[in-house]
């Protein structure tokens, strides 16, 4: 009869954590490239320097 404790070695391994740092991820990526896209298209006349910062004020404020 079990008493309670167990060796959790023996447990399979819950890759869920895992799984959602990578959807975090993927999710950020594409958002990162999303942005980039609409700067492109929208925001026709900035420069290239003005794309880049507003992408890393971006990037900063996704956390």
């Amino acid at each position: 009869m079990s008493d309670g404790n167990f060796n959790r070695s023996m447990l399979p391994s819950n890759s869920y954590q895992s799984g959602v740092r990578a959807g975090r991820s993927q999710m950020r990526i594409k958002a990162i490239q999303l942005v980039d896209e609409l700067l492109k298209e929208e925001l026709v006349n900035i420069d290239e320097g003005e794309r880049a910062q507003f992408l890393q004020l971006f990037r900063q404020r996704l956390g």
